[in-house]
């Protein structure tokens, strides 16, 4: 009997346990969870920079740049639409955090590189993080034909590499800002008086229009003494439209290039005489590996 009375005892005290966490649950006493801050901007990249978003694990990205010659170029030239600059690229999620990417540009006939990792990524809740922080760095080699085939030339002269950091925060729903400071470095220039390293700052901001549409503004400052006479600091603005799998940005901008080595270092037009570019970016994303659920 008392062998009874003990297991008796057992089942009551395990049903008290369960009433008591059954009750806890409704309550609202569960444990805290971390939640991650995403879409501070629609795409990985603001206009030219990089923004704090990454590509999601298996997923592809497929990006179209174009950038049409200047507005001052007159009717005759339809405002620049006769000429445009483009790039083709891919970028791939490996992970949440990593980004892999790499694409090819008719500017310099450049073909670029880059990885991206978020170390720190915005959260609430159990973990709390204000800020996200990635590292970003790239490397691109032109094709051009040597100017002068003649002398003797090596391929490192080809290349560049960028070191960047991403530091920024979405502030709310509306309002994202980040900032980037880069380094550029150019393994051949022109002249003795141009800098193989360019250090330079990158700001870029998003105010979320409606629930598709999105205004973008960067800017990126090259500090003093670095850069030869007539190259200006790029400017840019634009919309973001998102239509389901496609993200159209529609932007004006006095930069040419679409990598870092050239709208960082080799930016010439200026915005007050009509050196503006009208482009687009055209982004599409693919699921090649989904992911695996618990």
């Amino acid at each position: 009997m008392k062998y009874y009375l003990f297991a008796a005892l057992l089942l009551c005290s395990s049903g008290l346990s369960a009433q008591e966490d059954d009750l806890l649950s409704l309550l609202g006493e569960e444990e805290e969870t971390t939640e991650y801050v995403n879409a501070s901007f629609k795409t990985n990249r603001v206009i030219t920079l990089h923004s704090l978003e990454s590509t999601s694990a298996g997923v592809l990205d497929i990006k179209i740049s174009h950038r049409f010659g200047t507005l001052n170029r007159g009717a005759y030239e339809l405002f620049g639409l006769d000429n445009a600059t483009i790039r083709i690229g891919g970028d791939y999620g490996v992970t949440d955090r990593l980004t892999v990417g790499m694409g090819r540009s008719s500017f310099q006939k450049a073909y670029d590189g880059f990885l991206k990792y978020k170390l720190l990524r915005q959260s609430t809740g159990a973990k709390v993080m204000p800020l996200t922080f990635a590292l970003f760095a790239s490397t691109a080699v032109q094709t051009m034909k040597w100017q002068n085939p003649d002398r003797e030339n090596y391929f490192s002269s080809r290349m560049y590499y960028t070191f960047q950091a991403i530091i920024g925060r979405k502030f709310s729903e509306s309002f994202s800002l980040q900032l980037s400071p880069t380094v550029v470095h150019r393994n051949l220039v022109k002249t003795a008086e141009q800098a193989h390293d360019v250090l330079a700052l990158g700001a870029a901001g998003r105010i979320k229009l409606t629930k598709r549409v999105a205004l973008n503004a960067e800017y990126i400052y090259v500090l003093p003494d670095q850069l030869l006479p007539g190259f200006r600091n790029s400017l840019s603005v634009g919309l973001d439209i998102e239509t389901g799998g496609h993200v159209f940005q529609l932007h004006l901008t006095n930069s040419t290039s679409m990598i870092e080595p050239g709208f960082v270092t080799r930016t010439v037009e200026n915005w007050m005489d009509g050196g503006i570019h009208f482009g687009f970016n055209v982004s599409r994303v693919f699921t090649v590996v989904k992911p695996k659920f618990e």
